[in-house]
């Protein structure tokens, strides 16, 4: 019997078993990483740079994109560096860094999604009053709260969870160190205070879910009524990329943590894991600049800008070798 005093190190699920296999996983995580490092670089660098990007919608994506690297950077770094070199494990303090980190980023997302749907609701439903509901003290007042409430999540699960004693070993059934599988090692009956707060925290969730709904249920019959049918195409492509965003999401945070156990199998978990953990980062900006015309030039702009500036400072290198 062991408790969590003497844990000094989690193993993690490993990706694959065999050496090929794992570095194939490797690779396949680099270029996720990759590509989820670049796309929600150059967003924020089109928003931060754009004069005419900065308005409250374009300043939420900002703060969503940010989520998105942190929660990308917290679970493929470790999962990279154990199929690198063979391995499983992950430090008593490394696991809590990545819970917390995790945690805070995970809500802080949901929080700016929620927050992106009263934007659209305000700007399609009650236009005249979006610069007064939406001006910048009342977006920064409101990001604010979105990383405050992220902060708190964080703060509670990984005190609460690494305050309980753990005494079933040390393996994790997941690649990153997640709270219901921690939950999983503990013998001792406070565990139930970890899993009040989850019921609080999907509450809490649950209510930020009924507002978007609310929200999309009124945007959607306001934009039914617009007479022009390119006042309604302007109206759906504002709101459809932000509604799939919050669709795959949700979906597949509720699979992994209300799905029956009699379909819990490892491989299923790991599967589902990699949807929600890692895909959304990657695929979130790709989903808002398709639609998006005035995203998508300053995108452009911002390609041109990192390219011309590579270009002339490889010609400069080129010219000083000479």
């Amino acid at each position: 019997m062991s408790n969590s005093s003497s844990i000094s190190h989690f193993l993690l699920l490993p990706l694959a078993d065999t050496r090929q296999l794992q570095l194939l996983h490797f690779c396949l995580f680099l270029s996720i990483s990759l590509a989820a490092l670049l796309a929600n670089g150059l967003i924020i660098s089109a928003v931060a740079c754009g004069h005419h990007l900065h308005t409250p919608m374009f300043f939420f994506l900002l703060n969503l994109a940010l989520t998105d690297l942190g929660c990308i950077c917290t679970t493929v770094p470790k999962a990279m560096h154990n199929s690198l070199w063979d391995t499983r494990n992950i430090s008593y303090s490394g696991c809590a860094a990545q819970v917390f980190f995790f945690a805070f980023f995970i809500a802080a997302e949901f929080a700016f999604l929620t927050i992106m749907s009263y934007d659209r609701y305000v700007s399609i439903c009650q236009p005249l009053h979006y610069g007064t509901l939406l001006g910048s003290r009342a977006c920064v007042h409101m990001a604010a709260a979105a990383w405050a409430s992220g902060f708190l999540n964080a703060l509670m699960h990984t005190v609460n969870t690494f305050s309980l004693p753990l005494c079933h070993g040390n393996a994790l059934g997941q690649f990153f160190c997640e709270v219901p599988h921690i939950l999983k090692l503990s013998c001792s009956n406070s565990k139930f205070r970890e899993l009040g707060l989850l019921v609080v925290v999907f509450c809490l969730g649950f209510g930020c879910f009924v507002f978007i709904v609310f929200s999309y249920v009124q945007i959607f019959r306001a934009v039914l009524r617009i007479p022009s049918e390119q006042g309604r195409h302007k109206a759906f492509s504002t709101c459809l990329p932000h509604l799939a965003v919050v669709t795959l999401f949700l979906s597949t945070d509720t699979f992994v943590y209300l799905k029956p156990l009699s379909i819990s199998l490892p491989a299923m978990d790991l599967m589902v894991s990699v949807l929600y953990a890692v895909l959304p980062p990657v695929l979130n900006p790709f989903i808002y600049s398709l639609r998006n015309q005035e995203l998508k030039e300053a995108l452009r702009k911002a390609m041109i800008g990192c390219f011309s500036a590579f270009s002339s400072s490889h010609n400069s290198v080129h010219f000083a070798l000479h």
